[in-house]
């Protein structure tokens, strides 16, 4: 008698351990006579295998959204023969949803009832569930994040900004400001202008003469008689050649200093190179001629 009892007292504690979902649905799939296997009910009810999967094993966080989660388990429940109301109503509880909504709420009732009301340690625990579930996920991505990172490191360094110290050691680029020479004659008219602020050679006809200027193309930029006191400033740059019909009546002024002429006076002289770091070498050697007395200007015929 004694032992009938004790076997009494053993199966009420078992009926009263109560089983959660995944332990029904997983029980009701793998016992009594009508045995089944996953893929089999997966097919049927066209959720996938991993989904029903996570169901029996309570990791709700492999399915992507909670109303997905009750329908699947709704479905899955009628197809194993089991109440789905009671199997929805387990999961919420699980879950911490809300179970206010009454327990035939489906579809769109169902996804607005589906508002999880969980605590930071419940949060904190599906969000562990998530990130066991997919490490390789994570490790592939922390893996390319740090290489990102070191290729960015490696560009910034190949590119980075000189230090002071470089910068004080670093050659410093000549830069010529240009000097408005103290001319031998008072200036009549300016020509050319336009090159004023960065025209390192400049002319200015002390004797009436002809004076033509080419680029490196041989294009004519500037012609025509300068009288005494014009001024003209050539361009900046190389490759270009004057044409003077008086020479000596032509000043060569080279940042500020007096070149040497190009010639004697009334001598046609072309083919003259403006270059001015040439120039700059017979710039103070010779001084300009204040003396020399107007003449008329001798340009070629056809001019």
């Amino acid at each position: 008698m004694n032992e009938n009892t004790n076997i009494k007292e053993k199966e009420d504690v078992t009926e009263n351990v109560e089983m959660t979902a995944g332990e029904m649905l997983r029980n009701a799939r793998t016992t009594g006579r009508r045995k089944r296997e996953i893929p089999t009910i997966s097919k049927q009810l066209c959720i996938r295998e991993e989904f029903l999967q996570a169901l029996e094993s309570g990791d709700y966080s492999e399915i992507p959204e909670p109303v997905y989660i009750l329908g699947f388990a709704r479905n899955y429940a009628m197809e194993l023969g089991l109440d789905p109301d009671e199997i929805v109503s387990k999961i919420k509880r699980e879950m911490g949803i809300s179970t206010d909504c009454t327990p035939e709420a489906d579809g769109g009732e169902a996804a607005a009832c589906a508002v999880p009301h969980v605590t930071a340690a419940g949060v904190m625990s599906r969000v562990l569930k998530f990130m066991r579930a997919r490490w390789k996920w994570f490790a592939a991505g922390g893996a390319v994040l740090a290489a990102v990172v070191l290729a960015v490191i490696i560009i910034v360094s190949l590119v980075r900004t000189d230090s002071p110290a470089d910068v004080a050691n670093a050659p410093v680029a000549l830069v010529h400001t240009v000097t408005e020479p103290t001319y031998n004659k008072e200036v009549r008219e300016r020509f050319g202008a336009e090159n004023r602020d960065s025209a390192r050679i400049i002319l200015q006809s002390v004797q009436e003469s002809w004076v033509k200027v080419e680029d490196a193309r041989g294009n004519t930029v500037f012609s025509r008689v300068l009288v005494p006191g014009d001024v003209y400033y050539v361009p900046s740059g190389t490759g270009y050649k004057a044409t003077f019909g008086n020479a000596g009546g032509v000043d060569i002024w080279v940042d500020g200093k007096a070149a040497a002429k190009a010639g004697p006076a009334h001598t046609r002289k072309s083919g003259i190179e403006l270059d001015a770091d040439a120039l700059a070498k017979t710039a103070g050697s010779a001084k300009a001629d204040e003396d020399v007395q107007p003449e008329e200007a001798s340009a070629p015929a056809g001019e």
